[in-house]
């Protein structure tokens, strides 16, 4: 069994096809199959079932998928701390990032001193929803995320906190109002967007027993501000995601009482992050 093996085994898994793998990789198709074939007879499982162009994980695969990729991360980390030991010239860092708040107003900044401190660190950026980027920790798809606080069965770091705001088409009637309750909100359609806090939204109007009358789900907050301008709907948002326009065609109004919002750095295991992870988080918490 070699890295080799099980990266193209996980690459596999992630892309849920043989072909796309290889693409990926850069070689050739059969390279692939030999990989996953020698493997499987290495340990005596079937890792997948073929269905045409597709393959899904059997059982068992599902299993050693978190293995392997345990193993791929603490490879990793090891590459790591040996490239710390010759300055950090060469190596790799995943971030996982969800919304306008992390991806537009906070990583551009920390990527651009990033790259000016450790040139020779390769960086790869995922972007999410806020659940997708839980998931990809727990797979260990990436090194580090930015999280919505507090997530209890990660290493946390907090970076900042603002606080989630009801977004409101300006010729609202509600609009003059200084804040407005969650209950307010229920009374109009209600769009609800997938990008960013969606969790933390579900889990106010749950907390406070309230049904929001969720007519519109959007995938970016950018289609949720139109269908709030457009006067068709009603939202809850972070403060920290608007866009900075000074005609943006609806209102953003504090909940009451107020609903911090936190957000911050997450890694499985601080004592297992690469010395690459564990700059970023330093970098990441200088004022």
């Amino acid at each position: 069994m070699t890295l080799t093996q099980l990266e193209i085994f996980s690459l596999v898994a992630e892309l849920r096809g043989f072909t796309a793998a290889a693409t990926r990789l850069g070689i050739g198709q059969s390279a692939v199959s030999h990989a996953i074939k020698s493997l499987e007879q290495e340990l005596g499982v079937e890792l997948f079932r073929r269905h045409q162009s597709v393959v899904e994980l059997s059982d068992i695969g599902q299993q050693l998928l978190l293995r392997a990729r345990a193993m791929l991360g603490l490879a990793n980390t090891l590459c790591q701390e040996a490239a710390d030991a010759r300055g950090m010239r060469r190596g790799t860092l995943r971030i996982g990032s969800f919304g306008p708040t992390s991806s537009m107003k906070l990583l551009p900044e920390l990527l651009r001193r990033y790259r000016a401190l450790h040139p020779g660190i390769e960086v790869h950026i995922d972007e999410g929803p806020d659940r997708q980027v839980i998931q990809w920790l727990d797979e260990r798809r990436i090194d580090v995320g930015f999280v919505v606080l507090p997530e209890e069965r990660f290493d946390t770091f907090m970076l900042m906190e603002d606080q989630m705001v009801a977004l409101l088409p300006a010729s609202h009637p509600l609009a003059a109002q200084a804040s407005l309750s969650l209950k307010d909100l229920c009374n109009d359609p209600f769009v609800h967007t997938e990008a960013g806090s969606s969790e933390l939204v579900t889990r106010l109007f749950n907390t406070a027993r309230l049904t929001p009358n969720v007519r519109f789900r959007c995938s970016q907050l950018l289609s949720t501000l139109d269908v709030v301008r457009r006067g068709e709907a009603v939202s809850v948002v972070s403060e920290g995601s608007l866009p900075d326009d000074e005609n943006p065609g609806y209102v953003a109004r504090p909940l009451s009482p107020r609903v911090p919002r936190q957000i911050g750095l997450a890694v499985l295991d601080s004592r297992q992050a690469s010395p690459a992870t564990l700059a970023f988080i330093e970098l990441a918490r200088q004022p």
